[in-house]
C-alpha cells in the first residue's frame, strides 16, 4: 500500500507540482495538499481545480508540519528554498524534487538539509510545452518515465515511500545515479530543447534579414511544428536547466554541430548517396522510437 502522509506540501504549483497534487489527493495520499508558490491568482486557481486543499505565500509556514515537501520550482531556485525553510521541517520528514537536473543539485540538497530530514531526487519524465496548474492532469504520469537518483546517503525507506507514490501516478519507476542521470538526461532531452530554441530563433533571424517584407513562420507546416513544439515551454526553467548541466550539454552541442557540419557538406557537394545513407540510417533509429 502507499504510504498515508498527513500534509504535503507542494512549493511551486505548476504543470508538474499541480498534477501531482492532482494525483495525491484523487488517490487520497495525503490528509491535507498545501501548495506555496509566487502567484496567488494561480494559486487559486489549483484549489479551484482540486490540485490542492489550501495555499500560503509564506513557505516556512508551509512545510511546518509537512510529512512530505516537492519541490517543483526552477532547478536555480533550490539553494534559495532549502536554506529558508529547511531547518523548519520536522525530524523524518521527506523533501524530494522533479528537476529535470540531478547531480550538483542532489548534492546540494544533501549538503543543506538537516541530518534528520530525508531527501530523494525525483524526476518525473512527463513535462509539455504548456504551464501553469491549469495545464495540469491527474493523468499526465501515467505511462511516463520517472527516475530516483539515490545517492549513498539516501534513506531506502524513504525512497522506496516516494517510489509507491510515483508508481501510484502512473509512472514507470527506474533508478540511476544522480550523474549519470545528467549525461543521460542531457542527450535526450536537453540537447533536442537547443536544437529547438535554436531553429525557430534562426529561422526569426533568417526573415529579419534576408525576407523582411515577409512573415517568415506564418508559412509554416506541419514539419516546423512538429519539430519546434518544444520551443514553447518555459524560458524561465530551460534556462536554469542549460545551465546547471552546462558541461554535459556543450560538450553535446559540439557533437550536434559535426552532424550539421556532415550534412551540410553531403549538400554542398552534392553526394547524393551519402546523403541518402546519412537519413536512411536517421530513420531506421527513430522508427525504433515508441
Amino acid at each position: 500500500m502507499p504510504h498515508h502522509f498527513k500534509q504535503v506540501t507542494i512549493i511551486g504549483v505548476g504543470l508538474i507540482g499541480g498534477s501531482l497534487g492532482l494525483v495525491l489527493k484523487q488517490a487520497q495520499l495525503a490528509d491535507s495538499v498545501v501548495g506555496v508558490g509566487r502567484r496567488v491568482e494561480n494559486l487559486k486557481t489549483a484549489v479551484e481545480l482540486g490540485a490542492i486543499d489550501s495555499y500560503v505565500s509564506d513557505a516556512i509556514e508551509g512545510v511546518r508540519e509537512a510529512n512530505l515537501v516537492v519541490l517543483a520550482t526552477p532547478v536555480d531556485t533550490y539553494e534559495r528554498h532549502l536554506k529558508e525553510w529547511g531547518h523548519y521541517l520536522s525530524d523524518g520528514a521527506i523533501v524530494t524534487d522533479v528537476g529535470s537536473v540531478k547531480g550538483l543539485l542532489v548534492e546540494q540538497a544533501e549538503r543543506l538539509l538537516p541530518a534528520q530530514v530525508r531527501f530523494v531526487g525525483a524526476h518525473p519524465i512527463a513535462g509539455r510545452e504548456k504551464t501553469g496548474v491549469a495545464a495540469g492532469s491527474v493523468r499526465l504520469f501515467e505511462g511516463a518515465r520517472c527516475i530516483l537518483t539515490p545517492t549513498p546517503r539516501t534513506d531506502r525507506h524513504a525512497m522506496e515511500i516516494i517510489r509507491d507514490m510515483w508508481q501510484t501516478a502512473g509512472s514507470r519507476v527506474s533508478t540511476m545515479d544522480p550523474f549519470q542521470h545528467d549525461r543521460i538526461l542531457g542527450a535526450v532531452s536537453h540537447l533536442p530543447h537547443v536544437a529547438a530554441f535554436s531553429l525557430i530563433n534562426a529561422l526569426l533571424e533568417m526573415g529579419q534579414s534576408a525576407m523582411p517584407e515577409l512573415d517568415l513562420l506564418s508559412y509554416a507546416g506541419g514539419g516546423l511544428r512538429d519539430t519546434t513544439r518544444i520551443a514553447a515551454s518555459s524560458p524561465e526553467m530551460w534556462r536554469d536547466i542549460f545551465l546547471w548541466n552546462r558541461d554535459n550539454l556543450v560538450t553535446m552541442i559540439g557533437q550536434y554541430e559535426q552532424q550539421l557540419q556532415k550534412l551540410k557538406h553531403l549538400i554542398s557537394v552534392g553526394d547524393g548517396p551519402g546523403l541518402e545513407k546519412e537519413l536512411e540510417r536517421a530513420k531506421q533509429a527513430r522508427e525504433q522510437l515508441n
